[in-house]
Formats: structure tokens, C-alpha cells, sequence
């Protein structure tokens, strides 16, 4: 940190460690992208090849809520509402709508002529089952649950929802962006329990899974599906008219950043999800390829503590971590570039409108001696803290170590353990101590979507071991979320979003480490694709 690793010694070492690893990387994976990349790829012009942020192995959109699992479900899935570019829900796979004058009962008629990719139609049972099973995983959805009276179908096309007592923000859980999307599925495959895997990946949306075609982590194909029928509006964001770009894609998995930006330069993939800042000058005047950002503050970084075991099960010792750590470490180490990246404590993002810095000490200078004392107050004993590593998802490559600085800087006893993302993600879900395959600290890049709300940001799920990873329990959060989801008065959710602000600090739910502009480059082919917060491989026209 600023005391035993000055600012600019720990950028230089972090930048010739992640170039290093880049030119070693590059060596080895270059034969790989060779090798996948077919030699007929010039003579397809409705093929494009692209590169997504992480390795796809998980297919079911429901079951995790993992970002590369969400790109491939906007690809095979459609949704009853979308948000347009605009942030508001708009019809997608409804018709129309009507509301009852007590905001109680709500009537939904989809839209005529939606099929599933296996030729059945869309029905208001699909619909049912499939909101039933996302209701059981998704925070909001599991509100929009407990405020459900019954969802009945008088007919194939007419869903009614009736409720218990009103809830505020019905469209934008039906509209939903961020991981877990209520995406449509059949009624067969939803009736899978919610903490199962499909084993089907049937949508109705513009593109369809080629099963036969899948390696988990290596290659997914999807064809254009000739029976989708688009809305007439122009495409908005994630609303409006999906005519799918192109014909055929094929994602391949390339994990190496260096080697991925050199396969768009040569032509070899058409787009890559995630180009890292310090790459971006590689693909200026290269006349085939263009890069443009998601947004400006797309995503945020996070780091979230395991609230079930020690030693992060004190709140003393959450405290402690939190005044050790220091925002621009971990932003000039990752990013680099003060131009694409933004110091930010807000617990809902910056770009939200409910944001405040509030408690925000990690965007100053550390306190190491408060941090310290803190440490000493809680009675820590040294237990080991297993700070998770992810070696294949270059836009986090850099936390793990800036952290375990930062913790063994106040005495703390940190280990650092490497492993690919895909196992990452099945490891945060152990409960057991550290010495029987535990946890104590993982990092997250998320869609500035997914915090924008206290409603729908897990980090502030305050359910215990019900709620997201990490487990973080708390009655007052949960009842300051819940009334928040049933406040209409936006000034009276501004009030709430302070008090969440002030409560997750004091409690150190997580620790909000800045926002950045994410950006993809991508070849002419795909020019045409709407702009949104995520890929969506859709034209904009």
C-alpha cells in the first residue's frame, strides 16, 4: 500500500508482471487460436467468430448468475419487457398490458406467433414456470415472489398476476438486464428445480444453441433462427426489434487478452468482448477494426468478504480490511489508465441515481495504524484468509495480489489460490473453514446494471446463508431493501438508498474498488450491433 508499496514502484512491477505473463500467454496460445480458427473463414461472410470475457461451461441462465452465461442466454432467450437505451421497460415478448387501479392485478397478453426453437409455441404456462423458477434465484424476483398472491393462464396467450400488496417495480423485474434475466423457457424445462441445471437450452429468441456443436470452455455455436420474429421498433438498448446481425456465431474461447486482440488485427475472430486498456493502442490504424466503449463507468469493481467463517465473521476484522485498502492501488494496477477508470465508494455505482460516497474510506489514503488497531480490538488470531485468484479472466488478473498486500500490511494471515474462473465460481459457493476448501475473499468486475439498485445488488443481500455468496446476514438491510422495492416516492428512495449507503459500510457488506469504461473492439461485420451496456448481438437498425 502507500507505505511498503509506493504508488508508482507498484504499477511499474504490476505492469512488467502482467507483460511478462502477456508475452509467455501469447506463445502459448497462439498455436490454439490458429488451430480453431477455421481456414474457411473468409469465404463466410454470415459467420462471425467472437471472443467473450470468460470461458463458457454453464448454460443454464438461471442456475448461476455468472456474466458469460448471461451473454449466451440474450443470444437464445427473449424476455416478457426489456429496458431500452433510455433505462425504461419497454413490451418485448407482451403485446400489451393492463394494471388494476390498486396497482393489485396485473393482465399480460403476449404477442401472437412466438415460438420456441423447437417449433412449440410459446404459451402463458411457459411464461408462468419460467418466471416461478428465476423468482427463486433472483433477489428482486424473489420479492416480486413474496408480494405474489397467484399467476394464473385463463388462456395460452394471457398471464395474470395478482398480488398480495403492491409492488413498485413490477415492469423492471419483468425487464430485468442484469444476471439472473427472467429469460422465457418451456414450461418442460422449467419445471427443473432451481438448484439444478437444464439440460436443454431451448429459447425463442433470434439465435439458436447448437448442441451438438458445444465444448464446455472451448467452443459454442449459434445459428440464426429463421422463425424468430422481431418487433417493429427499432432496437433500443435491449428492447425493440432483434434482427439477429448475422447468420452464424461462433463463440471460441481464447483467454489470453494479447492473443485475442491479435486474432481481431488479423482477422481471425470478428469480436472480442473485452479489450484491456493498456492493448487498446495495438488496434489504433488498424482500418478493420473498431473500438468503442459500453458506456462511460460500465462496470464496477468489487471485493466481498465470507461473512460465515473467521476470520471475516467479525465485523472488527471487516472493518480493519476495509481501512486497510486503498481504491487507486487496485485501479492503477488493473487499469492503469486514469482516463478509463473512476474512483468511486458508492455501494450502487456512481452512474446510479441514488449514489453517495458516504463511509467510503478505501477512496483515501489507508489508515494502516487505525486499521491495525481495529485488527487487534477484534481479537483476531490469526486465521488463515484464502483470497481467491482467477487465472483466465484478464480484467481481474491484478486484485488478488494488490489485496493480500494490503492484509498482510496489518498482520494478517493471507494465502493466495489460483484456479480458472469456471472453478472459481463453484468454490465461493463453500461454506466449509478455508482448511476444508473455504474462502475468504473473492473480486468480481460487475455491470454497473447489476448495483444500480439496492433491490437487485447482491452485495447487499442481508439474507444469510439464503442470500448471495459471502452470506452476509442482516434483518435492518433486508428491511430497508423491502421497502425501498414498495416505495414510489423518489425521494423517499433517495433517503432509503442513504441509509442502505451508511448500513453497508458499517457493516462492510462489500467494498466498492471504482468504476471503468469497458470497451470491445470488434470488425466491420459487426458494426451494425445496438449499443448496450453488454453484447448483444442484435442490429441496431
Amino acid at each position: 500500500m502507500n507505505t511498503t508499496i509506493p504508488a508508482l514502484q507498484s504499477l511499474a512491477s504490476f505492469a512488467a508482471v502482467r507483460a511478462l505473463a502477456r508475452t509467455a500467454a501469447a506463445a502459448c496460445v497462439a498455436a490454439s487460436a490458429i488451430v480453431t480458427a477455421p481456414a474457411a473463414h473468409a469465404q463466410q461472410p454470415n459467420t462471425a467468430r467472437i471472443v467473450l470475457h470468460a470461458p463458457l461451461r454453464v448454460l443454464d441462465p438461471v442456475l448461476t448468475n455468472a456474466y458469460i452465461t448471461r451473454n449466451h442466454g440474450y443470444l437464445v432467450y427473449d424476455t416478457l419487457f426489456a429496458m431500452d437505451a433510455g433505462g425504461k421497460p419497454q413490451p418485448q415478448m407482451v403485446e400489451s398490458w393492463k394494471v388494476s387501479p390498486d396497482q393489485l392485478a396485473y393482465t399480460l397478453t403476449l404477442r401472437s406467433g412466438l415460438r420456441f426453437h423447437d417449433g412449440t409455441p410459446v404459451t402463458a404456462d411457459d411464461v408462468i414456470a419460467s418466471l416461478r423458477r428465476w423468482g427463486e434465484r433472483d433477489p428482486m424476483g424473489q420479492r416480486l415472489m413474496a408480494s405474489l398472491d397467484k399467476m394464473s393462464a385463463p388462456d395460452a396467450a394471457t398471464v395474470q398476476i395478482q398480488l398480495k400488496r403492491p409492488f413498485g417495480l413490477m415492469l423492471e423485474a419483468l425487464a430485468k438486464p442484469g444476471s439472473p434475466v427472467p429469460f422465457i423457457m418451456p414450461k418442460r424445462i422449467a419445471a427443473t428445480p432451481a438448484s439444478q441445471a437444464i439440460t436443454e437450452v431451448v429459447g425463442s429468441g433470434p439465435y439458436k444453441f447448437v448442441a451438438a456443436d458445444f465444448r464446455p470452455g472451448v467452443k459454442a455455436t449459434y445459428v440464426k433462427y429463421a422463425e424468430y420474429a422481431p418487433r417493429k421498433e427499432p432496437a433500443s438498448g435491449f428492447a425493440g426489434g432483434k434482427v439477429a446481425l448475422v447468420d452464424r456465431i461462433e463463440l471460441v474461447n481464447i483467454s489470453d487478452a494479447q492473443t485475442a486482440v491479435n486474432a481481431l488485427r488479423s482477422g481471425e475472430v470478428d469480436f472480442v468482448e473485452d479489450v484491456p486498456p493498456d492493448l487498446m493502442p495495438q488496434l489504433d490504424g488498424v482500418k478493420t477494426v473498431a473500438l468503442k466503449p459500453y458506456g462511460k463507468n460500465s462496470n464496477a469493481f468489487t471485493l466481498r468478504m465470507n461473512w460465515h467463517q473467521p476470520p471475516f465473521n467479525n465485523v472488527k476484522v471487516r472493518r480493519a480490511a476495509l481501512a486497510a485498502l486503498y481504491e487507486t492501488d487496485y485501479l492503477d494496477a488493473q487499469i492503469g489508465d486514469p482516463k478509463v477508470y473512476q474512483i468511486c465508494g458508492a455501494v450502487l455505482t456512481c452512474v446510479s441515481p441514488y449514489a453517495s460516497e458516504e463511509g467510503a474510506t478505501q477512496t483515501k489514503k489507508p489508515d494502516l495504524a487505525r486499521a491495525k488497531a481495529l485488527l487487534k480490538e477484534s481479537g483476531y488470531d490469526g486465521s488463515k484468509v484464502v483470497v481467491l485468484h482467477p487465472t483466465d479472466l484478464p480484467i481481474l488478473s491484478s486484485f488478488a495480489s494488490v489485496t493480500a498486500q494490503a492484509l498482510k500490511e496489518i498482520g494478517m494471515n493471507v494465502e493466495i489460490q489460483s484456479m480458472d474462473w469456471a472453478t472459481l465460481l463453484a468454490r465461493r459457493t463453500k461454506k466449509e473453514p478455508a482448511a476444508q476448501g473455504g474462502w475468504g475473499i473473492f473480486h468480481s468486475s460487475f455491470s454497473s446494471l447489476d448495483l444500480m439498485s439496492p433491490v437487485i445488488n447482491p452485495n447487499l443481500d442481508g439474507r444469510g446463508e439464503a442470500g448471495y455468496v459471502g452470506w452476509s446476514r442482516n434483518d435492518d438491510m433486508e428491511k430497508l431493501r423491502d421497502e425501498f422495492a414498495q416505495e414510489s416516492d423518489a425521494g423517499k428512495r433517495k433517503q432509503l438508498a442513504t441509509s442502505i449507503q451508511k448500513l453497508s459500510y458499517d457493516q462492510v457488506f462489500f467494498v466498492p474498488l471504482g468504476g471503468y469504461s469497458k470497451y470491445k473492439g470488434y470488425s466491420k461485420r459487426m458494426a451494425g450491433m445496438v449499443d448496450a451496456p453488454l453484447p448483444l448481438f442484435w442490429s441496431a437498425k
